[in-house]
C-alpha cells in the first residue's frame, strides 16, 4: 500500500465528517471528500510538512466546500425532500436522541466562523492551534471562537426548555 492509500484510508472518514458537519448531505459530502483527495494528490509536492497531514486535508476540504458553495448559489437543498430508503439510516441512528437532533440543528444554524470552528473541533477533533492556522489566526482566537459557539448553543438549549 502506498503512502497516499495509507492516507487517504486513515483520514476518509475524518474528512468526510468534517465535510458532512457543513453540508448535512450525505451525497455532496462523499462528493466534496472524493474531491479533496484528488486535489490532494495534485498537490502533495507543496505539503511542506510545516502542518499535520489532517489539518492540510481539512484545509483543502474546507476550500473545496467554499468552492462548491460558490459555484452552486442557486441550488435547492434537499434536505427536506426524503431519501429512498436503503434499509440502513446511518444518520438517524449516529443522531437518534431528540436532544442530540436539537444540537445538530442548533450548530447548522449558527454563524461562521462559529459553525466551522465548533464542528472542527468537536467532529474534526483539531486542536485549537490547528484551527487557528486553518483560518490564518491565533490558537487564542480559535479557542475563543469556539468557547463562544459552545455558549449560543448553550443559550439555544435553555430557551428551548
Amino acid at each position: 500500500m502506498s503512502e497516499l492509500d495509507e492516507i487517504y484510508h486513515y483520514y476518509f472518514k475524518d474528512v468526510y465528517f468534517f465535510l458532512y458537519s457543513l453540508t448535512k448531505d450525505k451525497h455532496l459530502a462523499e462528493d466534496l471528500t472524493s474531491e479533496t483527495f484528488v486535489k490532494a494528490l495534485k498537490s502533495i509536492e507543496r505539503f511542506n510538512g510545516k502542518c499535520d497531514v489532517k489539518t492540510w486535508l481539512f484545509q483543502i476540504a474546507k476550500n473545496t466546500y467554499y468552492s462548491y458553495r460558490r459555484k452552486n448559489k442557486k441550488v435547492i437543498y434537499t434536505d427536506a425532500v426524503p431519501e429512498k430508503s436503503d434499509g440502513i439510516d446511518i444518520e438517524k441512528a449516529m443522531f437518534s436522541s431528540e436532544k442530540s437532533m436539537k444540537i445538530h440543528q442548533i450548530i447548522r444554524n449558527l454563524s461562521e466562523p462559529y459553525k466551522e470552528v465548533f464542528s472542527l473541533r468537536i467532529f474534526g477533533e483539531l486542536s485549537f492551534k490547528e484551527i487557528g492556522r486553518l483560518f490564518g489566526k491565533t490558537d487564542n482566537w480559535a479557542c475563543v471562537t469556539f468557547h463562544r459557539a459552545r455558549n449560543k448553543i448553550r443559550e439555544e438549549m435553555r430557551d428551548d426548555k
